[in-house]
């Protein structure tokens, strides 16, 4: 069975669009396929599926006990399965180790040629671990300045989820990356080819380790979204990025232009490779359903996949949202200083993020007056 996870580095990328649509095309080539949605705080595959959810979940099954077996549910589409998540408990980053762990294993036992596990957007350490549980996730971004910047850090922060899992506590390498990640300057420009030159001296068993996995690590990009061609190169620039700054080497499934049929289908309750096949976007779908067909499988050595499923090597929440900053910073250093990201396009970018800052705040005074409002009504009473 092959593990098709498919992330994005924010959300309204089309995540879920392409999952739902990438199952039935798979499924329409007579391909056993399972669909998960792991997206569990937020959980909205089941639309995009057009599918009527019944009580069992993911959610059912991590809190009432519910046999996995029973979570998993036929569809209308032939040869597609679909396990629904779980909107009315917290998302996927809150799973402990053991549910994520008893979860990836009865993944790996499902009787099926592919499961597409749709996560959730962002880069905690779970859906980290569960898009590496195949070398060969689908990260799916935008032409957005925002959303290729996030794409790429998603990548980044994977590349680091590796590292960090192959170079376990105690050994003289993560004792290396832990003098390192005191000084974030020093982090931030000692890339990962380099990171690993030093680390091959302290601790070469490891560092030929870590290479051997970094040969088998190969994510698949899907630029959605697109109205001109020339939108694509935005590919090139995170495909540059990451062979330049993480030694990564990316492979390209194609891009998704934006189709205006993609609403009506979604408002009609149907995916769009059934409401209009022919249509642009279908057949976008459909030619990324040949290529991971044919696709040669990829796989992590073993104890990578043990270690995977039964460990966490971040220590704690404020380390990791640390972590996560002096990425997000360098991250933007990588761009800027490869030439990907113009200053035009950083100032785009300051201007989106204030926007969105701006949007945050009138909802918060809306949701304060509202509040106040309620208060003083039911002090009347």
């Amino acid at each position: 069975m092959q593990i098709v996870p498919i992330a994005s580095g924010k959300g309204g990328v089309g995540k879920s669009l392409l999952s739902a649509n990438l199952a039935i095309a798979l499924g329409q080539a007579g391909k056993k396929v399972v669909l998960a949605d792991l997206d569990l705080g937020a959980s909205n595959l089941h639309l995009a599926l057009g599918h009527n959810v019944k009580r069992n979940s993911i959610g059912t099954y991590l809190t009432d006990k519910t046999p996995f077996k029973d979570i998993i549910e036929p569809t209308e589409y032939d040869n597609v399965s679909f396990i629904a998540g779980d909107s009315q408990i917290p998302g996927l980053t809150t799973l402990k180790a053991a549910q994520k762990a008893k979860l990836v294993r009865n993944f790996h036992s499902l009787d099926a040629d592919f499961l597409i596990l749709d996560l959730g957007a962002g880069t905690h350490q779970i859906i980290l671990d569960m898009f590496l549980q195949s070398p060969q996730g689908i990260l799916v971004t935008s032409p957005a300045v925002t959303a290729t910047l996030d794409g790429y850090l998603f990548l980044k922060n994977s590349v680091f989820r590796l590292l960090y899992t192959t170079f376990k506590r105690g050994t003289p390498g993560h004792q290396l990356l832990e003098s390192l990640k005191k000084d974030v300057d020093t982090m931030k420009s000692l890339y990962i080819p380099k990171l690993i030159e030093a680390l091959g001296k302290v601790d070469p068993q490891n560092t030929e380790l870590f290479v051997s996995r970094m040969k088998q690590f190969r994510p698949r990009l899907v630029m959605n979204m697109i109205d001109d061609p020339k939108d694509a190169e935005r590919s090139l620039r995170i495909r540059h990025s990451c062979s330049q700054y993480l030694g990564l080497d990316i492979e390209y499934l194609g891009v998704m232009f934006r189709d205006q049929l993609q609403d009506k289908a979604l408002s009609s309750r149907l995916p769009v490779i059934i409401y209009k096949p022919h249509c642009v976007l279908s057949q976008a779908i459909y030619r990324i359903a040949d290529k991971v067909i044919a696709a040669e499988p990829r796989q992590f050595d073993e104890e990578f996949n043990n270690t995977i499923d039964a460990s966490a090597t971040f220590d704690m929440a404020e380390e990791e949202a640390n972590d996560d900053f002096s990425l997000k910073l360098s991250g933007i250093d990588d761009l800027i200083g490869s030439g990907q990201l113009s200053t035009g396009e950083l100032v785009e970018m300051i201007k989106t993020q204030a926007y969105e800052l701006t949007q945050i705040k009138k909802e918060n005074l809306l949701l304060k007056s509202k509040i106040v409002k309620a208060a003083k009504m039911g002090f009347k009473v």
